[in-house]
């Protein structure tokens, strides 16, 4: 039987089925190749509005899903918390209902708090996808990066993949994985023990503290950023201790195979975790991870637009 989509909202990949997370992706696939077209703009979502309430910032996911909202012909809305009624106390799920009432479709939302688009979706009929929320959850990113492996590897099967980084406060990471292990690749964790605590083991991947262990055999390492607002925690001394140790440089990446994959989610804090040259050498798919996020959130709005009632 032909798999079809019934979900009214992205929330976390961890909700998915390995089957879903296929579908999204054979989906992007078929949207990627409208972006290569020379008219590039779909009617998909002519009729449906499209609000994207951002109440933490945002550059790259909210220009994506803009310019992918855009390409599907919806109607879209722009807000931010500074311009909204949050800033005069009203609550987040009161801004919310007052945002459904104009009778939208779909609101796409970024919040610093975890599970914050969980608790909107339960109490809206529009459909809510999470653009990010806190440390938890970024599920287009993940569904992007996962696009992009399977387009330049063909299977997850096998696949060894190293996440290498802030593992404890990345919202990526955590789609990444979830994403990674229902498709059935090996996943190792590494970075130093107060980034990435052995708890994670717990879930079914290798956790390690040694740059070398961490990339011997990978065939895709997906770096993280350094948040220099995380250095006042004290997780590790310096930026350029992290460097020194766990950034991937040219001579640390002799540790991978030749053709392995190097990714990062952007933006990149250049010869911190990643060198400026390999950043832009023929290892490196992180512009195709931009590319292939316009295609995989088209699929994503317009699956989920043809389940809101």
């Amino acid at each position: 039987m032909e798999l079809s989509w019934n979900r009214k909202d992205l929330l976390c990949l961890y909700d998915l089925s390995a089957e879903e997370i296929t579908f999204i992706l054979d989906t992007a696939a078929e949207f990627k190749k409208v972006s290569e077209r020379r008219v590039k703009k779909v009617p998909a979502l002519r009729g449906k509005t499209v609000v994207n309430f951002f109440v933490e910032p945002s550059t790259r996911t909210r220009v994506s899903f803009e310019l992918a909202e855009q390409r599907l012909s919806a109607d879209i809305v722009n807000m931010a918390a500074d311009s909204s009624s949050l800033r005069k106390g009203e609550t987040l799920l009161d801004t919310v209902k007052n945002i459904e009432a104009l009778q939208v479709d779909l609101i796409v939302m970024r919040h610093s708090a975890p599970g914050a688009q969980d608790f909107i979706a339960r109490h809206v009929r529009c459909g809510v996808i999470n653009a990010g929320d806190g440390a938890h959850s970024h599920p287009t990113q993940a569904l992007l990066d996962l696009f992009t492996i399977r387009e330049k590897k063909g299977s997850f099967k096998g696949l060894k993949v190293t996440i290498l980084g802030d593992i404890l406060h990345s919202r990526v990471a955590r789609g990444d994985l979830w994403g990674l292990l229902k498709l059935g690749a090996e996943v190792t964790l590494c970075g130093p023990a107060t980034l990435v605590p052995r708890e994670f083991e717990s879930i079914g991947v290798r956790v390690c503290h040694d740059l070398r262990s961490g990339l011997e055999n990978a065939d895709v390492v997906n770096l993280l950023r350094i948040q220099h607002e995380r250095q006042t925690a004290g997780f590790f001394p310096s930026t350029g201790e992290y460097a020194k140790f766990f950034g991937l440089n040219m001579e640390t990446v002799k540790y991978l195979k030749p053709d392995a994959l190097i990714m990062h989610p952007g933006p990149i804090n250049r010869d911190v975790e990643l060198a400026s040259a390999l950043a832009d050498g023929p290892q490196s798919v992180i512009l195709e991870q931009v590319t292939n996020g316009l295609a995989v959130r088209m699929a994503v709005l317009f699956l989920v637009a043809g389940c809101v009632r």
